[in-house]
């Protein structure tokens, strides 16, 4: 379990930790044990992965995000020692706490029969560095399927105790983001141990749990001045003004519900490739497939999961038959469920606006604009 996760009591003042601070942090993390987890350059994108110490962040690298593209630039003036001065990559925390792949039992073939066991592997602890806000919605709506419904997936049980978050609030936004709209972001309010909010100098940091200020405590702070707290706050509402695109939910789900003959599905369908790209990126996306795989003597087998998609055709396979055999009935399942079925099941939309379905989707089809375009010529 994790050390203590139990919000704190007290609201934390901030604090400012000096940008070689964060080598004490690193050493404060891993002194207890944690696999620090967060930004860093691979294949010409900012993704997520084991970091050992702050070198391995993308500190002068900031991301150019169109529809439909993405690539990596130097930071402006100004901004060139900044660790955090990008949106978001391709990857989202949900690969660390929800694996592709991953062998969920095993079976074996011993002279008394078939014995069954689950695969005994320890839980990584992991300490997540650079959670945006609209991650942490994120993650939090995935709490709500594998852990507060009636069915709890325990590996993402062990994997969420475990784990410690780290948060940074966003001082730039890229045009594909439309968090304002659904009311996650940009600036963490709830969800981390530990926040960092980034200027020229250092961080502004705070704390919201028992284990954030224990962590906090190793650290080399001193009290932020009202000086340094208005630059963190006016950082955050740099990020607020550079948001552009929106997304009306009024009444979204009833809008899509209601319209499921809409020319636009097949409109859309046209562009749309089914490639998958929407749901592997997308940091709530959950669907996945479950195979069992035999070694060559077939007395070992092993039932893996591993992430699907419903623009796959195969996954609809139901009966003998596929259900959703057409681009325009599988973009339709999965808008429709992101923002309105998603509801019905959870309580919440699926969609945090981080916008990387924007992003990602090779010939850059906009989910904003297709809610929009189904509202402006909604059928009666």
């Amino acid at each position: 379990m994790q050390e203590a996760s139990t919000p704190s009591t007290a609201p934390a003042a901030r604090r400012f930790l000096a940008k070689d601070g964060l080598h004490d942090l690193f050493a404060a993390l891993q002194s207890r044990g944690y696999q620090v987890v967060g930004p860093t350059i691979d294949q010409e994108a900012i993704v997520y992965d084991e970091l050992r110490s702050p070198e391995d962040l993308p500190r002068g690298w900031t991301d150019v995000q169109e529809p439909g593209s993405y690539r990596l630039q130097r930071s402006e003036e100004g901004s060139q020692d900044n660790y955090f001065d990008y949106v978001v990559g391709p990857y989202s925390w949900k690969r660390f706490l929800y694996p592709p792949r991953l062998t969920v039992s095993v079976a074996d073939l011993t002279e008394q029969g078939w014995q069954f066991s689950e695969p005994q592997e320890p839980t990584p602890r992991y300490a997540f560095l650079g959670v945006r806000a609209c991650e942490l919605h994120a993650i939090q709506i995935q709490d709500r399927v594998f852990l507060n419904g009636e069915f709890v997936d325990p590996e993402y049980q062990r994997r969420r105790e475990e784990a410690l978050i780290i948060a940074v609030n966003c001082t730039r936004a890229a045009p594909t983001c439309f968090c304002t709209s659904m009311n996650t972001g940009p600036k963490c309010d709830a969800g981390f141990d530990l926040a960092l909010t980034e200027l020229k100098d250092g961080f502004v940091i705070e704390s919201a749990t028992q284990l954030g200020e224990e962590i906090l405590a190793k650290l080399t702070t001193v009290p932020a001045t009202d000086e340094r707290l208005q630059a963190a706050d006016a950082a955050c509402g740099q990020a607020v003004a550079q948001i552009q695109r929106r997304l009306d939910t009024e009444g979204v789900r009833d809008l899509l519900l209601s319209n499921l003959d809409h020319p636009r599905w097949k409109q859309v369908a046209e562009r749309c490739l089914s490639c998958t790209n929407c749901t592997m990126v997308c940091p709530t996306c959950f669907c996945a497939s479950v195979d069992e795989v035999t070694d060559l003597s077939a007395e070992h087998v092993e039932r893996r999961r591993q992430w699907d998609s419903c623009f796959n055709p195969e996954f609809s396979y139901i009966h003998g038959g596929n259900i959703r055999d057409s681009i325009p009935s599988r973009y339709r399942q999965w808008l429709t469920h992101k923002l309105g079925t998603w509801i019905d099941q959870f309580g919440v939309s699926g969609c945090v606006g981080c916008g990387r379905c924007i992003t990602w989707c090779p010939p850059g089809i906009d989910l904003t604009e297709e809610v929009a375009a189904i509202r402006e010529e909604a059928q009666p």
